[in-house]
């Protein structure tokens, strides 16, 4: 069990498979791209699978997210997906991804054992969509969403992020689309963790800004009849049901009280949180020789660790050294 000094216990594993990305969104990373992590500090597939095996079979975890960077660039994806579906006991398996290769992984994905997936889109608008991601290629992430449905990898959750005076004033267009293909959709506010160090609290697009903009056009009821627990999106019917919208706001109601989840970086490091600054190497082990219990000892350490909240209410808060292609989201 992974259990942290506030009781938490962690049963929510995000896999980073690469820092790569094929986008270059404007909240993310600069035009330019970044430095990527060098070939030889990266996992190997044998060892993704391996730190999987160890947090399934022996630390509790039963969920387990494959994101990036964007996880659809890693060559053995598939074989990896499909050698962690066959663990005993078999975790959930997800994916967060851009969408793009979606149109032609959607099925392989899916009979290797896949679950579901997470596709981010903020637009319903090519041109905005380009200015946003600095690539035309809006296309393909509605191909891929439409292929995953079609291959089964539901529910197909939609993530958006809002941007002043560029899409803000999308949220209602984007959920009567959503609800039209039978998409989940999920508004998340702009978190600090773009690799410019750019993010700025004021003008943010808030949840509540969000929840105003969708009630002009829908009624919207908070969800009953279920805890929202550990799950990060707060929800609401969508004119009485049963369609969904989310809203993720970790900057402005922060869910670290009932947080579930650890984090393993592409280059072998856990993170207890998405906005902490301090690692622990797995890697150095794994590499090193280390039987699964030493690694699993390692493991149980860094989250016992674990601070209480993110910091993000803290005036002195300070923005992880890495931006989030390189944490795995």
């Amino acid at each position: 069990m992974l259990i942290d000094t506030y009781g938490r216990v962690a049963t929510d594993l995000r896999v980073s498979l690469t820092d790569r990305c094929n986008l270059r969104c404007s909240y993310c990373m600069p035009e330019e791209g970044l430095q990527w992590l060098s070939k030889s500090t990266l996992l190997t597939d044998d060892e993704i699978v391996r730190l999987v095996h160890i947090a399934v079979t022996t630390l509790g975890i039963t969920e387990v997210r494959f994101t990036g960077g964007e996880p659809l660039l890693r060559p053995g994806l598939v074989g990896i997906v499909e050698r962690c579906a066959a663990l005993e006991p078999r975790p959930r398996l997800s994916l967060t991804t851009n969408g793009i290769g979606l149109k032609r992984t959607a099925t392989a994905l899916k009979a290797a054992g896949l679950d579901r997936v997470n596709v981010s889109l903020d637009t319903l608008r090519p041109d905005v969509f380009k200015t946003l991601t600095r690539r035309d290629r809006h296309h393909d992430v509605i191909d891929g969403l439409r292929a995953a449905r079609d291959a089964g990898l539901t529910p197909v959750k939609v993530n958006t992020v809002l941007m002043p005076g560029l899409n803000e004033d999308e949220a209602p267009e984007l959920l009567a689309w959503a609800v039209e293909h039978a998409y989940e959709l999920r508004f998340i506010e702009q978190m600090p963790l773009d690799a410019q160090h750019g993010w700025k609290r004021d003008g943010m697009i808030t949840a509540d800004d969000i929840l105003e903009s969708l009630r002009t056009r829908f009624d919207l009821v908070p969800e009953g009849g279920q805890a929202r627990g550990s799950a990060p999106a707060e929800r609401w019917l969508v004119d009485g049901g049963p369609h969904k919208v989310g809203v993720i706001a970790s900057v402005t109601r922060p869910f670290c009280s009932a947080c579930d989840r650890t984090r393993l970086t592409a280059d072998g490091q856990v993170r207890t949180c998405l906005f902490a600054r301090e690692e622990t190497d797995l890697r150095g082990a794994l590499r090193s020789g280390a039987p699964d219990e030493e690694i699993a000892r390692i493991w149980r350490a860094a989250m016992w660790g674990k601070k209480a909240g993110s910091g993000l209410d803290d005036p002195e808060f300070l923005q992880p050294q890495r931006p989030m292609s390189a944490i795995g989201g």
